[in-house]
C-alpha cells in the first residue's frame, strides 16, 4: 500500500491555515480533479479527488486535526476517518455540498445547513494611474448557476421531483460507525437524495437532473480613486447560488497593483529617485520628473545635497475615504561621471585649485600614504 501524503501537502496548504483558507483550496482543487472537468488520465483523477476529500475531513475537524497535528497519520485509527477510496464521486460531493453548492450529480445537505450560496473570488490588476482616476472594470468570470431550462430543480420542465423512499422526505438517515470507544451513531445526509428529501424520476435533459451547470458571467465594477494593493470589493449576489436557489453568495473582487517602473506607493504618497550632476545641485536646475500625469518641471535650488528630497504637494493619490490628495516626494542623487572629457577635467581642475583640494594624480594614493605613515612611525 502507498504511503500517504501529508494532508497539509495534498491542499497546498500551510500548518497554520485556517478553516477558510482550506476550503478554499479543497474546492479549488476537488473541482480541478472533478471528471467532468480533469482532462488528464481519469484513474489519476479520481485518485487525487478521494486523496483530497480524505485531507479535507480531518483538516476541517478540530478534534481530528488535532490528533493528525500530534501523531500523524497513526494517530487516526478509529477517529470516524471515511474510506473515500470505496466511495463514488456523488457521495463525495454530497457529504461536502456546503462547499460545491450542487455541483455535478449531486442535491442538497441537511436541512439543518444554512440555505446561502457559495461566495467566489477573482481578481483585478491596475496601474498608479488608474488608481488615481479611478475606474470601470469588465470581469470576466465562470460560477455554476441554476439551470436556464428546469430553473435550478432538476426535473424536465413540467415535472416535480418525487418524495425520497430512503428517508422519508427528511433528507437524514442514520448511520453506524465504528469509533475508538465502540459502535456509535449519527445523523448523515441520505446517500439516496443526498438530503434533498426528494429525487429527480424525470431529469431535465439541459442539466442531467442537476439542476446546475457552468455559466459565464461579464459584469462591470466600480473601482474608486485610491484603493490600496490587496483591497477587497465586494459585490453582492454575485456568486453562486445557494442549495435551494433562493440567495447567492457574494463575489470579492481583490485589487492588485501593478509595479510603476518610475514611482514607488506608500499610503497616499508617492515617491521617486532621480539623479542629477553637481554643477545642477550647486547651482540649481529646473529638471523634468515623472508623475502621474505626465512629465513636469521641478526646480531643484542651488546648495541641494546628494539624497535631498524635494516635495511636490498634491501629486500623489486620493485617500479613499476623504479624496484628500497625497503628495510626490522626490530624491535627488548626485550622479558622478565616470569619464570626463578634457575640457571637464581641467575646468573641475581649476575648481579644485580654488578650494584648495589636491586631487588625483597629484595626490598620495592609500597605499603610498599608508607606507609612509609606517616608515615614520618606525624611525
Amino acid at each position: 500500500m502507498a504511503e500517504k501524503r501529508d494532508y497539509y501537502e495534498v491542499l497546498g496548504v500551510g500548518r497554520t491555515a485556517d478553516g477558510d483558507q482550506n476550503k478554499r483550496a479543497y474546492r479549488k482543487l476537488a473541482l480541478k480533479y472533478h471528471p467532468d472537468n480533469y482532462k488528464g488520465d481519469k484513474n489519476e483523477g479520481e485518485r487525487h479527488f478521494k486523496e483530497l476529500a480524505e485531507a479535507y475531513e480531518v483538516l476541517s475537524d478540530p478534534v481530528k486535526r488535532q490528533r493528525y497535528d500530534q501523531y500523524g497519520h497513526a494517530g487516526l485509527r478509529g477517529a470516524g476517518v471515511h474510506d473515500f477510496s470505496s466511495m463514488g464521486f456523488g457521495d463525495i460531493f454530497s457529504m461536502f455540498e456546503d462547499i460545491f453548492g450542487g455541483f455535478g450529480s449531486v442535491g442538497q445537505t441537511t436541512r439543518r445547513q444554512a440555505d446561502r450560496g457559495l461566495d467566489l473570488e477573482t481578481e483585478v490588476e491596475l496601474t498608479l494611474e488608474q488608481v488615481a482616476a479611478g475606474m470601470d472594470q469588465t470581469l470576466e468570470f465562470e460560477r455554476i448557476d441554476l439551470c436556464d431550462s428546469c430553473s435550478g430543480s432538476g426535473s424536465r420542465p413540467g415535472t416535480k421531483p418525487q418524495r425520497c423512499n430512503a428517508c422519508g422526505g427528511y433528507g437524514q438517515v442514520q448511520q453506524q460507525m465504528q469509533g475508538f470507544f465502540g459502535l456509535s451513531v449519527r445523523i448523515i445526509a441520505c446517500p439516496q437524495c443526498h438530503g434533498k428529501g426528494t429525487v429527480v424520476t424525470d431529469p431535465c435533459n439541459q442539466c442531467d437532473g442537476t439542476g446546475r451547470g457552468k455559466k459565464k458571467r461579464i459584469l462591470t465594477v466600480h473601482i474608486p480613486p485610491g484603493v490600496h494593493d490587496e483591497s477587497i470589493i465586494r459585490i453582492r449576489s454575485e456568486g453562486e447560488p445557494s442549495r435551494q436557489g433562493t440567495s447567492r453568495g457574494d463575489l470579492h473582487v481583490y485589487v492588485r497593483l501593478r509595479p510603476h517602473p518610475l514611482l514607488t506607493r506608500r499610503n497616499d504618497d508617492l515617491f521617486c529617485q532621480v539623479p542629477i550632476t553637481f554643477t545642477q545641485a550647486a547651482l540649481g536646475s529646473t529638471i523634468e520628473v515623472a508623475t502621474l500625469t505626465g512629465k513636469e518641471e521641478l526646480a531643484v535650488p542651488p546648495g541641494t545635497q546628494n539624497g535631498d528630497i524635494i516635495t511636490m504637494k498634491k501629486r500623489g493619490l486620493p485617500n479613499a475615504r476623504t479624496g484628500r490628495m497625497g503628495d510626490e516626494h522626490v530624491q535627488v542623487f548626485i550622479e558622478v561621471p565616470k569619464k570626463l572629457t578634457h575640457k571637464q577635467r581641467q575646468l573641475l581642475k581649476q575648481l579644485a585649485e580654488i578650494e584648495q583640494v589636491n586631487v588625483t594624480p597629484e595626490r598620495k594614493g592609500f597605499f603610498e600614504t599608508l607606507k609612509d605613515y609606517f616608515a615614520t612611525e618606525q624611525e
